[in-house]
C-alpha cells in the first residue's frame, strides 16, 4: 500500500487545492494498492505560475548546458538506483506484465536517460556558420519556455522522460500531467526528481483527468504542449493550441502491420512476433496488431500466430512467468471485450480466444488474447486501434497488395517486415508510410527519431531529433567586412 498526500508543485510537495484524493486498485485483484491526491485546474495554475517565474526569472534558462547535463546525470542516477522497486510498482498499479515492467518500462526508461545524456552533451546549443553575404552568424538554440505535458497510463515513466528529459536539457521548465489511472508511479517519478536538486520551479508533477489536461492546454502562461495519448484528445489539443498559435506536439495512435513476406523463417517470425505485436498485454500504440500474410501460406501462417498466442501465458502480472497481464481498467476490459464482439460480428472468423475471461482466472479486469483470420482491412478490428491482445490476420494477394494494405490505414506509426532478405525487406520497407519500421524485430532505437505520420501525430521523439520540439533558433548576424 502506497500511499501520497501531496502533489509535486514547482519543485516542492505541496497540499492539492482541494480534498480529492483516488483509491488507485490493482487490474489483476481490484484491491486498493494506493492512494494520491487528484491534481486540479487551481493546482495547474499554481504549477504553471512557479514554472513561468522559474523561466522568467530563474537560472536554469540561461544556465550553461553543462550545468543542466549534470542535473539530468542526477535524476538518471537516482533512477537507476531504484529500477526494482519502480518496475514492481508499475506493475502493481497499471497491469504491464512484470518482464515488460522490467525490460520495456523501466529499463527502457534509464537507456532512453542515457541516450539523451549523450545527445545532451554532443548538442549543438551555439554555433556560428557563414552568412549568405560572408559575415559570420551565430546560430543559437535557446529554450522554447514553459513547457506543459500529457503523458498516457500504459508506459507511464517512458513517456513522460521522452518529453521531459529533452525539455530540461533545453532549459524549458515544465508542468507535467500524468494520467489519473497511475498516479503512484508518477509522484514515485516526482521523489526521483526532488533528490535531484533542480532549481525551484523548474519541474511540477500533477496527476489529474481531462478537465485538468484541458486547462493546462489552454493556460496562457504555457508556451509549448507535449501530448501522447489518443487521436480523438489529439485533435482537441491541437485545435486548442492553434487558437493561440501555441506550440505543440503529438504522438497519438496507430494500427501497425507486421508483413510477412513468402520467404520469411516462419519458426523466427512466431519466436519473435510477440513482442512486437503483444508487448504490454497489447496495451502499446506501436504493437503490430494487423499480421498480413499471403495467401500462398496465408494458412500456415494462421496457424503459426494461433499457437503462439494459445502458448502465451496470462494471469498475474507480478508473476515473472506470465506474459499477458490485465487491461489497466474495467473500462479497457470492457472495450476490448466490445471489440471481440464486433469482430464476429463483422465476418471475421474467430480462431482462438474470444470473449470472457481467460481460463483460470475469475476476478482482475483480463481478455482472452485472441486471434481472427479471414480479416478485411476494411473491417474495424482492422482499421481501429483496439489497444489489447487482439490480432488480425489479413490475407494479401502479391507484395504490391501488401504494401496497398499495410499503407490502407488512417495511422503510420509503427510497422515490420519479415524476410530472408534483409534488404529486399528495406526496400519494402520505404514504401510503408509509416514513422518506423524493423526488419525481422520491431524494437525503439534511441538514437533514432520516433513518431508518426498521417493520424498517428506529429513531431518527433529520441534522438537528436528529441531536443528540437523544445528548442526556438535565434540567428545573430555579425558586422559584414
Amino acid at each position: 500500500m502506497r500511499e501520497y498526500k501531496e502533489l509535486y508543485i514547482g519543485g516542492n510537495w505541496a497540499a492539492p487545492s482541494h480534498d480529492r484524493f483516488v483509491d488507485v486498485v490493482s487490474p489483476h485483484n481490484q484491491k486498493v494498492v494506493g492512494t494520491a491526491p487528484e491534481g486540479t485546474p487551481d493546482d495547474v495554475d499554481r504549477a504553471v505560475a512557479a514554472a513561468r517565474h522559474a523561466f522568467d526569472h530563474g537560472p536554469w534558462p540561461t544556465m550553461d548546458p553543462k550545468e543542466r547535463l549534470a542535473a539530468v546525470q542526477r535524476i538518471a542516477d537516482a533512477y537507476n538506483a531504484r529500477q526494482a522497486e519502480l518496475s514492481e510498482l508499475i506493475s502493481t498499479e497499471m497491469g504491464a506484465p512484470l518482464w515488460f515492467s522490467q525490460v520495456g518500462q523501466v529499463g527502457a526508461t534509464s537507456m532512453a536517460l542515457a541516450a539523451f545524456l549523450n545527445f545532451g552533451a554532443q548538442y549543438p546549443w551555439e554555433e556560428r556558420r557563414t552568412g549568405f553575404f560572408g559575415q559570420d552568424v551565430v546560430v543559437r538554440r535557446e529554450p522554447a519556455g514553459v513547457a506543459g505535458m500529457i503523458t498516457p497510463w500504459n508506459v507511464p515513466h517512458f513517456t513522460t522522460i521522452s518529453k521531459l528529459i529533452p525539455a530540461l536539457l533545453a532549459g524549458c521548465t515544465v508542468v507535467l500531467k500524468p494520467s489519473e489511472e497511475v498516479p503512484l508511479s508518477a509522484l514515485a517519478l516526482a521523489e526521483i526528481i526532488d533528490e535531484a536538486g533542480l532549481p525551484e520551479g523548474v519541474v511540477s508533477i500533477i496527476p489529474a483527468g481531462r478537465e485538468t489536461g484541458e486547462h493546462l492546454v489552454r493556460h496562457p502562461g504555457v508556451d509549448k504542449i507535449s501530448f501522447t495519448g489518443s487521436p480523438t484528445a489529439g485533435k482537441r489539443i491541437a485545435s486548442l493550441c492553434g487558437q493561440d498559435l501555441r506550440r505543440v506536439t503529438l504522438e497519438l495512435g496507430a494500427k501497425s502491420a507486421a508483413i510477412i513476406l513468402d520467404d520469411a523463417d516462419l519458426a523466427m517470425t512466431i519466436e519473435r512476433l510477440p513482442l512486437a505485436s503483444l508487448l504490454n498485454s497489447g496495451q502499446a500504440c506501436i504493437a503490430q496488431t494487423r499480421i498480413l500474410a499471403s495467401r500462398q501460406r496465408y494458412d500456415e501462417v494462421v496457424d503459426a500466430v494461433t499457437t503462439m498466442v494459445n502458448g502465451l501465458p496470462v494471469g498475474d502480472p507480478l508473476d515473472p512467468a506470465n506474459y499477458i497481464g490485465p487491461m489497466v481498467s474495467q473500462r479497457q476490459q470492457q472495450r476490448v471485450d466490445g471489440y471481440i464482439t464486433l469482430g464476429q460480428e463483422e465476418g471475421a472468423r474467430l480462431v482462438t480466444g474470444g470473449n470472457g475471461m481467460p481460463d483460470g482466472l475469475d476476478r482482475g479486469w483480463y481478455v482472452r488474447p485472441t486471434v481472427f483470420a479471414d480479416v478485411d482491412n476494411r473491417m474495424r478490428i482492422a482499421q481501429e486501434e483496439i489497444f489489447g491482445p487482439v490480432l488480425a490476420v489479413i490475407p494479401y494477394d502479391d507484395e504490391a497488395d501488401a504494401i496497398r494494405i499495410a499503407n490502407d490505414s488512417a495511422y503510420g506509426l509503427g510497422g515490420s517486415v519479415w524476410t530472408s532478405d534483409v534488404e529486399h525487406g528495406v526496400d519494402v520497407a520505404r514504401k510503408i508510410r509509416t514513422g518506423t519500421l524493423g526488419i525481422n524485430q520491431y524494437l525503439l532505437d534511441f538514437n533514432s527519431p520516433f513518431g508518426g505520420y498521417k493520424s498517428s501525430g506529429f513531431g518527433r521523439e529520441f534522438g537528436p531529433e528529441g531536443i528540437e520540439p523544445y528548442i526556438e533558433y535565434k540567428s545573430i548576424a555579425l558586422p559584414i567586412g
